[in-house]
């Protein structure tokens, strides 16, 4: 198996759309001038070169690397990516989770796999990669109220597993800052939240996590608006940041360079208000200590 063969499709569709943009950009070609000669529709060469589309046709890759008169050996890496994303499945994307995953959780999943780290601010509720059972259980039942019991379980379930990513070779590197209202939001009651927080204060201990508590005391700071995470790719690959919001209904993913520089230059700004790893773990259980 090929190094490409074994990366997530999510993986393949972001490398092979940031090569072909840059082949496109290399010849001095606008998007216009490369879909009149395909007869394509604008979105589609815009999809492929932001890598949005779910699978790719190896067809479409094969025309464009005639239309870029591309040597050999690269036309057929740009078309072993496209492959993977038509023969490769990610875990979540089997029946048993099909119900609960919309596409915009599929991209926010998709990226999380692919990234080798991630800055995260969380304002309200405790990221899902440190989230115990009970407490995504509570989550879910409030902000999805029309679900089934077993759709609950699934959620729980998928929560759950989304954590082996800190497991994997190499693993995840993660470094979050939480508001320090997360830590006294009783969520689930007394019992349930404390649990929590022995769950965040035993990840923190891992080498690859870092996890920092903005406190009260630190006043007004830019990240007020609400939580984001960036992501951030091998350094090997050509792939620029990624910044994903989530909302009640919807998620959003955020690429030009001036809105993730906007959120990575927040993200700094949180870290440099609040108090370092140790610190902010005698916070967490100071307030385990509470309950």
């Amino acid at each position: 198996m090929t190094e490409t063969q074994a990366a997530t499709p999510t993986l393949c569709r972001l490398q092979l759309g940031s090569e072909l943009r840059q082949i496109r950009i290399r010849l001095g070609l606008t998007s216009t001038q490369v879909v009149r000669k395909l007869l394509w529709s604008p979105s589609k060469l815009t999809r492929l070169e932001t890598g949005d589309n779910a699978t790719v046709e190896p067809s479409d890759i094969m025309a464009l690397c005639q239309v870029y008169d591309v040597d050999k050996p690269t036309a057929e890496q740009l078309k072993e990516y496209a492959a993977v994303t038509k023969t490769k499945r990610e875990w979540w994307q089997s029946t048993e989770y099909r119900p609960i995953v919309g596409p915009g959780t599929k991209a926010a999943l998709g990226l999380e796999s692919s990234a080798a780290a991630l800055h995260a601010y969380n304002s309200e509720y405790v990221p899902g990669l440190f989230q115990t059972a009970e407490y995504v259980r509570v989550l879910h039942r409030h902000a999805h109220r029309a679900s089934t019991d077993e759709d609950i379980d699934r959620m729980v379930e998928l929560r759950l597993r989304r954590q082996k990513i800190f497991r994997r070779d190499p693993p995840l590197k993660f470094a979050v800052v939480i508001n320090e209202a997360v830590l006294l939001r009783q969520v689930g009651g007394p019992a349930v939240m404390k649990a929590q927080l022995a769950r965040i204060a035993e990840v923190a201990s891992e080498p690859n996590v870092r996890v920092q508590v903005v406190p009260f005391k630190a006043g007004v700071h830019r990240s007020m608006n609400g939580a984001f995470t960036t992501f951030r790719f091998p350094d090997d690959l050509a792939l620029k940041p990624i910044v994903h919001l989530e909302h009640l209904a919807d998620h959003w993913v955020l690429r030009r360079n001036a809105d993730v520089e906007l959120y990575e230059d927040a993200f700094n700004e949180l870290q440099a208000l609040s108090p370092g790893p140790q610190e902010s773990l005698s916070m967490i259980e100071n307030a385990m200590r509470e309950l």
